[in-house]
């Protein structure tokens, strides 16, 4: 057991308080810090505020600027719901085909679909454009079935596969539809060869809808 003087020798020396005079010189230390991090802290901002300032500026202006570019990207949107639902229920294709040309998303796409469809005279030029310009993959897929919907005969087998070539992907929502399309043409102008490699191809696809895949079988 450890002797009373022993322990006596492993106790830590009591820290000695602080005088009045150890305070008062702590205190002043802290006031010579401040001052001299103050200093040293204007120093910087006298250095840099002119690129400080820019900087802030610019992120007030492309705040400034984001907010006002969705305000009128709603009101845009907005605009071109009232105009494009007007025009449908008037059934201006006029106005439906302008929407169409200067509108942005489906909606233009929509409206230009629509201008067609409701076109007594059915102006091929704007299935062709909506194929080519569309602002969606729907709509440019589904335009380009139409335009070889309406000018299938004047084109030829190898033709109508190649403009309906961009639908050859499971991407495309008409991708089935596409295939079936060609062989038929394949089929119409007697080139059962290469109508079979289509129709085989859809039959082979285990996620084909039942009705095209039915028509398929009944082509083959």
């Amino acid at each position: 057991m450890a002797s009373i003087l022993d322990r006596k020798k492993n106790l830590k020396p009591a820290t000695p308080k602080k005088t009045r005079e150890d305070y008062a010189q702590d205190a002043l230390y802290r006031e010579v810090w401040e001052d001299v991090n103050n200093e040293k802290t204007i120093a910087f901002f006298k250095k840099y505020s002119k690129q400080m300032i820019g900087a802030v500026l610019g992120i007030l202006i492309l705040v400034a600027g984001y907010q006002i570019a969705i305000r009128t990207y709603r009101a845009n949107q907005m605009a071109q719901a009232v105009n494009y639902e007007t025009a449908l229920e008037k059934t201006d294709v006029r106005a439906l085909a302008n929407i169409g040309e200067h509108g942005r998303g489906a909606n233009a796409d929509l409206a230009l679909f629509q201008s067609y469809s409701l076109d007594p005279d059915k102006d091929i030029k704007k299935l062709e454009k909506l194929a080519e310009h569309g602002n969606t993959r729907d709509f440019r897929d589904l335009a380009r079935l139409h335009v070889v919907g309406a000018r299938g005969d004047d084109m030829s087998a190898r033709d109508v596969e190649k403009y309906l070539s961009p639908l050859n992907t499971k991407s495309s929502p008409f991708y089935y539809t596409a295939m079936l399309t060609i062989a038929q043409k394949y089929l119409a102008a007697g080139d059962k060869e290469n109508a079979d490699k289509w129709l085989d191809k859809i039959l082979k696809d285990t996620d084909c809808p039942g009705e095209i895949s039915g028509v398929a079988q009944t082509l083959k």
